[in-house]
């Protein structure tokens, strides 16, 4: 009997009709349609967010270990050995001896010397392109996100006015559908566009810190190459631990005499 009772009263309790999965389907196929797309680009922002930071950090690695390792090599082949393969700064490093190859067959210093410095600035211009790259998608989820949410907004108004047209009163279960479907894709639409802002400008940031770091690097291989070593940059970084001489023993003194 009270199994009974409970029962009625779940099945005469009022149901949510005012939540969101609700709220998508009142939609219908404009709702749907503006999630999945919210959807997509908030997944490719935090993808770019990840995987560019990732790479950025191996480029700001690999600096480190640049000033602590490659100018102690006596020559700039010599140290682009201790830098790993397929990285930013062993690319610079190999553009600047196959540029020095051709350098050395044109008369003209002054011509030689812009040849070398612009197959350097090229260089640096195709790894600042790659560290660029999937930055426009997240400007382009920041500037249009808000308003793939506000045209949401618009269609839930609409029906909410379509509602009170047929009704003939704008009562309040008329119009809480409508209105809370507009508000919930002017809130989506924000929520994927202020992390892209924001991934945008620190990955953005970070990418002019790496890119005045290689052309501080490039200039440094460009003078040690054009003077033929004799210009060198100071290490900074700690020199390498050598293994201690071993201790001489002590010369034995002579015993007293009697």
């Amino acid at each position: 009997m009270l199994i009974d009772i409970l029962a009625a009263a779940a099945e005469a309790a009022p149901q949510n009709k005012f939540g969101f999965k609700e709220a998508l389907e009142q939609g219908g196929f404009i709702a749907y349609a503006t999630v999945v797309i919210l959807g997509i680009m908030s997944f490719g922002s935090f993808y770019i967010l990840i995987t560019k930071f990732i790479e950025q950090q191996k480029i700001i690695g690999q600096g480190r270990d640049v000033r602590n390792n490659f100018w102690r090599a006596n020559t700039v082949k010599d140290g682009a050995a201790k830098l790993g393969k397929n990285t930013a700064y062993r690319q610079i490093v190999d553009d600047a001896l196959a540029a020095e190859e051709q350098h050395t067959k044109m008369t003209d210093s002054l011509e030689a010397h812009d040849w070398m410095h612009g197959s350097l600035a090229r260089s640096e211009a195709a790894i600042n392109a790659k560290l660029a790259g999937g930055l426009p998608f997240l400007a382009t989820v920041g500037a249009t996100a808000p308003f793939i949410g506000l045209f949401g907004t618009v269609v839930g108004i609409y029906r909410a006015l379509i509602n009170i047209g047929l009704a003939g009163s704008a009562s309040i279960d008329k119009v809480a559908g409508p209105v809370g479907e507009a508000l919930i894709m002017t809130a989506l639409g924000l929520l994927v566009a202020v992390p892209a802002v924001l991934a945008y400008n620190w990955l953005q940031s970070r990418n002019k810190r790496i890119a005045a770091e290689l052309n501080g690097f490039s200039t440094e291989v460009l003078a040690n190459i054009t003077s033929k070593g004799a210009v060198k940059p100071a290490v900074t970084g700690p020199a390498a631990k050598t293994a201690a001489a071993p201790a001489r023993p002590a010369a034995p003194t002579a015993a007293p005499k009697a």
